[in-house]
């Protein structure tokens, strides 16, 4: 036998061998489609870092911010459909469709859900010098001044600027969007009052509501948060019917095997039903969630065409 035919049988022996391999056999990859130090990061560290412990093998992660998470979730679409590499993607891979002129792929056949983890609640934050105390004056303010205000968010399609829309929707007040690229970004000018509002990560504004920086006027979500049970909901403020939970999960390529989801997925749930994890997404005022693919499917069929609802009737136009 040649050098090279020992080469090849080698190798196909090798794959064999590897095929046979239990899974996980070496490194898994989890994508974090945001910056290093965000929300995204944070939970996609904790999160990969249980994962790990309980699959047995390391898991690393792999920050591909840009483009409202589209550029991370593209890199798993285009992964080997392994279980090797994964993404935690997060709302607006479900608003991206309707955002989004050129989408490179479609998040409902290109990706399997596999788990869902945590939701965020957002907190209504104003400037102080807004001359505005709680939702129904905010509301009234706004409309009183249509267009004079300005709300920041962290880009197009992302939590902050779709629960502001949510919220425009529902309200029919009239604010202009400033797009920033991350959160960090669009605080200096937040706190100098060159915009005035923010729908904000609870993790994120309440040191700044503490310190008497912003002002807190309400809670996004259904129910008062555990961090800052003294604000109202918006619902409770005067918005009746206004819901808004930020939203991460764990999402791998299409084709990967239905047994490779699974034990993806029991881990996932295992990792966010543990007792130090949940005390630890807690502090950093996460709502943990574990559901397995199905539950966690249904939930983003339902994502996608809500969120397409919301931006035709708020008019939003897409982008290139």
């Amino acid at each position: 036998m040649t050098r090279a035919l020992a080469l090849a049988a080698a190798i196909v022996a090798s794959a064999f061998v590897n095929a046979a391999e239990p899974y996980p056999a070496k490194v898994i990859r989890v994508i974090v489609p945001y910056s290093p130090g965000g929300t995204g990061d944070n939970i996609g560290r904790a999160v990969g870092a249980k994962l790990g412990e309980l699959l047995g093998q390391q898991v690393i992660i792999d920050n591909r911010p840009g483009a409202g998470g589209n550029i991370g979730a593209e890199a798993a679409v285009r992964a080997a459909p392994d279980g090797y590499t994964v993404v935690m993607a997060a709302t607006s891979l479900a608003s991206n469709p309707a955002l989004q002129r050129k989408m490179p792929f479609d998040p409902l056949k290109d990706l399997v859900p596999v788990s869902g983890c945590c939701e965020v609640p957002m907190i209504v934050v104003v400037h102080p010098s807004l001359p505005v105390k709680n939702i129904k004056e905010f509301v009234a303010y706004a409309k009183a001044y249509p267009g004079k205000l300005t709300y920041a968010s962290s880009g197009i399609g992302t939590s902050s600027h779709l629960a502001a829309e949510l919220f425009r929707v529902q309200t029919g007040v009239d604010m202009l969007h400033a797009p920033y690229k991350t959160d960090a970004l669009a605080m200096p000018d937040l706190l100098s009052g060159e915009v005035q509002v923010m729908f904000m990560f609870q993790t994120t504004a309440l040191p700044q509501v503490r310190a008497g920086k912003l002002r807190a006027l309400a809670v996004s979500t259904a129910q008062r948060s555990p961090l800052a049970p003294e604000l109202p909901t918006v619902a409770e403020a005067g918005v009746p019917g206004y819901e808004f939970s930020g939203w991460f999960g764990i999402f791998a390529p299409a084709a990967t095997p239905t047994e490779i989801v699974n034990k993806l997925a029991a881990a996932s749930v295992k990792a966010v039903q543990s007792p130090d994890l949940r005390e630890r997404l807690s502090q950093q005022g996460f709502i943990p969630v574990a559901s397995g693919p199905e539950q966690f499917a249904a939930f983003f069929r339902r994502e996608v065409a809500k969120w397409a609802r919301v931006i035709k009737e708020g008019d939003l136009q897409p982008q290139d």
